[in-house]
């Protein structure tokens, strides 16, 4: 591994990297911050280990968690009463969340972050091939 090699753990359990190996046969380990140790071996190389060992996404995630959640199970709630007060547009299967929801979910987010938004111009909206007032994303793309 080159020096100072970041690693991390993005699988499903803690035991894809050998912490414990590491923690027995390093020379020292630093707690850089936290959830950031720097490990130097023998040969003089370092390892910077997140989160130690565990999964990266929820040990090192700072800051964000409840903003994304928040979004998500908007997402959710309105998808329950699409599906109910739609149900003749969505046969039994897996849909996706129509994008003028979620683009409604991440507007009311922005807002109580007090950003402001502009309104797309027509000829914009004619350049970028979507409607004036969306959604604005092409069919192809998916969230």
């Amino acid at each position: 591994m080159k020096d100072d090699a970041i690693v991390c753990n993005i699988g499903h359990f803690d035991v894809e990297i050998d912490v414990k190996w590491l923690n027995v046969n390093a020379v020292e380990k630093v707690n850089i911050k936290p959830q950031v140790d720097r490990y130097r071996l023998r040969n003089g190389h370092h390892i910077i280990l997140l989160a130690e060992g565990r999964l990266v996404n929820l040990g090192c995630a700072t800051g964000h968690p409840s903003f994304v959640m928040s979004n998500s199970f908007t997402n959710h709630v309105l998808a329950q009463i699409e599906l109910l007060t739609h149900p003749d547009k969505y046969p039994l299967g897996v849909h996706f969340l129509p994008k003028k929801l979620d683009e409604a979910v991440a507007e009311a987010q922005l807002r109580k972050l007090n950003v402001k938004l502009t309104k797309l111009t027509e000829k914009q909206a004619q350049y970028l091939g979507v409607p004036h007032d969306g959604p604005f994303k092409p069919n192809h793309y998916h969230y």
